[in-house]
């Protein structure tokens, strides 16, 4: 399994007259963009933040260090969010979401960290241009793009939880293509067409659609398609190839869904996901493999305190001989929980999580003697919002 994984990104911040934000967890709350005035290009946005954490893992496997240090992200990004013609640049450094049970590493043991070097564009994170024709529902977007896949976001400062789940974790990342948005009345919808997985093979499609029902429920579908095949020698995240990284996770389909409850200072978000592999010998996928994820989110602001408690539950099962979360044939439940503080532009979370194999089929589990079913792990995190 290689190091990289789901440290990559998801979305980012998004503008709302261009890209959908609307699928995007958004639990801490993000200080007002600084307006410039950018001359003949007219009114832009400046917006970023940078956040580190500790950390300590419980049950590590031999060569895994169980504490350190990390940068998670420092990001900074201008937008144009008017008129016709609108535009996103996001730039810097990433990889502050760590998933439960299934933690990535780098070369000496420690936990990966933040990188500019995740995809082919290194540190440009999102770089689109928005065509918004005035009055229309309708608007096209072209360059470095976030996944429409899931609920939960690349940025963890997005998170209700800097922890992630096995949803996040089979997900598809950055990549860049094409994507045409609608939006018409409690409907948002939006199609993209690129090189899922940022593999630089033009073949992958998405789609995501939104039905807000009122202020207090809506309701979201989304799916992904390899519409041919991404071969074993492409680029993978984080510079290796799809044979690497996974020809299942790059050649696979999904569909899943999420409904979001609010109600005064709670938030409850349950999601379920499906991802599958089908037979393809020629990338090795002998027999089709899947990895089935379901999870409930919830956030609950203290009133007009700085404290808000963030937290969600997981059920996980892979099936085949494919490797999708911690090992061919997984089956786990999970949970994790984060009180957070903030207060204006700071913020600070204490994030513990625990993910708990139900049963080993023959494959190695957490610790040296691979027979531990309970992996928990635990972040000490601030930053900064600009």
């Amino acid at each position: 399994m290689i190091t990289m994984r789901r440290q990559l990104l998801g979305l980012g911040f998004v503008a709302a007259s261009s890209l959908l934000a609307l699928h995007a967890a958004q639990a801490l709350t993000g200080p007002t963009a600084i307006q410039i005035d950018g001359g003949p290009l007219g009114a832009l946005q400046l917006s970023g933040g940078v956040d580190g954490y500790g950390y300590y893992l419980g049950n590590t496997s031999n060569g895994q260090l169980d504490n350190g240090i990390n940068l998670a992200n420092g990001l900074v990004e201008l937008q144009k969010t008017d008129g016709v013609v609108q535009f996103t640049v996001e730039v810097g450094s990433n990889g502050g979401t760590v998933t439960v049970g299934a933690p990535s590493f780098n070369g000496s043991g420690h936990l990966a960290q933040s990188s500019t070097n995740n995809f082919t564009t290194g540190p440009l994170y999102a770089g689109y241009v928005t065509i918004a024709p005035t009055g229309s529902p309708v608007t096209l977007s072209a360059g470095q793009l976030g996944s429409l896949e899931g609920y939960e976001s690349g940025i963890d400062w997005n998170n209700a939880v800097q922890l992630t789940t096995d949803l996040f974790y089979v997900e598809n990342s950055q990549a860049r293509g094409v994507q045409l948005n609608y939006t018409q009345g409690p409907i948002t919808a939006s199609v993209q067409f690129g090189d899922g997985f940022d593999t630089g093979v033009f073949n992958f499609v998405q789609a995501l659609a939104t039905y807000t029902i009122n202020s207090t429920n809506s309701a979201s579908i989304f799916g992904a398609a390899n519409l041919g095949r991404t071969g074993l020698n492409t680029f993978g995240y984080g510079g290796g190839t799809t044979g690497s990284y996974g020809a299942n996770y790059v050649n696979s389909d999904m569909i899943g869904g999420y409904y979001s409850y609010t109600q005064g200072n709670l938030v409850v978000v349950p999601e379920v996901q499906y991802v599958v592999a089908k037979t393809d010998h020629k990338l090795f996928l002998d027999k089709t493999s899947s990895n089935l994820g379901a999870a409930v989110f919830g956030d609950y602001a203290f009133g007009t305190s700085p404290y808000s408690l963030g937290g969600w539950v997981e059920y996980e099962n892979s099936n085949g001989q494919d490797f999708w979360f911690v090992a061919p044939g997984s089956q786990a439940v999970g949970a994790a929980v984060a009180p957070t503080w903030q207060y204006k532009d700071l913020f600070a979370r204490l994030n513990g999580g625990a993910l708990y194999l139900l049963h080993n089929k023959g494959y190695a589990a957490y610790r040296n003697n691979g027979t531990d079913k309970l992996e928990f792990m635990g972040t000490l995190e601030a930053g900064l919002l600009f």
